[in-house]
């Protein structure tokens, strides 16, 4: 199972065992049905289980993992309505907190700074570096409303939708410099409205480009699931 960080040593193990995982479930490539057991885990991150299974009790209370008895953990796999449910949160949200952001000097120059690397990120086809970077806009918008719980809240949110759309992430990336850079003229403009137009836009977007990709996969494969998403039932 390459790819994930091996610990050197203490400090907090679960919340380090915890945050290896995450990252290697969300960057890594992994087909739904590979088994993160706690044998494997602790024996590549170089600790006991006991952290290991901690970390993967708080993945799955967050509904990154489902954990089976005697088995292990799998990634969750989402319905359509679990998607569409996801985005339509998000969408409450996001829109909320750039109508609640203080505007500063500093917020702006950092989100003008975040575009510019979204952009060359995204002509250099580095996949990984544009889904950080993508997160990190949104995560400033967040913490520029001073809002705890609503970071934390988004933050798990961001970290679901990506595991939800990790294969299909070609959908819609190109248009990510193109609805940042909206979101950031009006907030240079201080046109709070606009920049609310402008978010709730870019996640229509993106979520109706995932959906339209789900239902057209489910069609063609009638009761097969993919994508981790089990097809859309037609009545």
């Amino acid at each position: 199972m390459p790819g994930i960080a091996r610990i050197d040593l203490p400090q907090n193990l679960t919340k380090l065992a915890y945050e290896s995982i995450k990252a290697y479930i969300l960057r890594e490539n992994l087909d739904e049905h590979t088994r993160l057991t706690e044998d494997d885990l602790s024996r590549q991150l170089g600790i006991s289980k006991s952290p290991v299974r901690e970390a993967l009790n708080s993945l799955a209370t967050e509904g990154l993992v489902r954990i089976e008895a005697r088995r292990g953990a799998y990634l969750r796999q989402f319905s359509r309505k679990e998607a569409l449910d996801l985005y339509n949160l998000r969408e409450a949200l996001e829109v909320y907190a750039v109508g609640a952001t203080v505007l500063t000097p500093k917020f702006i120059a950092e989100l003008r700074r975040s575009v510019q690397r979204t952009e060359k990120l995204l002509k250099s086809k580095d996949k990984q570096g544009h889904i950080d970077e993508d997160m990190h806009f949104h995560g400033l918008i967040a913490e520029a409303t001073g809002n705890a719980e609503l970071c934390r809240v988004l933050s798990n949110l961001q970290s679901q939708i990506w595991l939800c759309r990790r294969k299909t992430y070609d959908l819609s990336s190109s248009s990510a410099p193109h609805a940042h850079r909206a979101i950031l003229d009006a907030f240079e403009k201080e046109d709070r409205k606009a920049a609310q137009t402008a978010m709730r836009r870019h996640i229509v977007h993106v979520r109706e480009q995932l959906l339209a990709f789900l239902d057209e996969l489910s069609t063609r494969n009638g009761a097969k699931e993919t994508l981790g998403v089990p097809r859309r039932t037609h009545r």
